[in-house]
């Protein structure tokens, strides 16, 4: 299954929409991978030419810098890329992850148990580097200030 297919299939109010690989420096993205969800819900069908392709093209940049060494020798790019359902508040909300894995990125060192032992942190997420979207002007309006 392609990436973009991945971000697709998060279904139910509980489920995430988002996309993770691995990177020594992680760049964040907010596309509108679905369409505005209608009552209650936050998100609606697939935006293929707005969404799915914006994400393919930042997946593919990524794979391309990757892959030649003399573009940014001994640095991998990574990803973590989220939908913004076409909805400013959704999209806040999602971009508050962003806000958090920065704010959460502690050095494990500074923290030591009280058998000597260092912190073990599993769960910290990735601190984001940059962030690439939204796709709409109130989306864009919106993410600066999720502080």
């Amino acid at each position: 299954m392609h990436l973009a297919s991945c971000l697709a299939a998060g279904h139910g109010p509980t489920s995430k929409k988002e996309i993770s690989t691995e990177g020594d420096l992680v760049i964040g993205g907010l596309f509108p991978v679905h369409e505005k969800g209608v009552g209650s819900e936050d998100c609606g069908k697939i935006n293929e030419h707005r969404g799915i392709q914006r994400l393919e093209a930042m997946l593919f940049a990524l794979d391309e810098i990757n892959k030649d060494p003399s573009i940014l020798p001994g640095v991998r790019l990574g990803a973590h890329i989220l939908d913004t359902c076409s909805k400013d508040t959704y999209a806040l909300e999602q971009s508050l992850d962003f806000v958090r894995a920065s704010l959460t990125r502690v050095d494990g060192s500074e923290h030591i148990c009280p058998d000597g032992s260092y912190a073990v942190h599993d769960d910290v997420p990735t601190a984001i580097t940059g962030v690439i979207g939204g796709s709409y002007s109130d989306v864009s309006i919106q993410v600066p200030h999720a502080k």
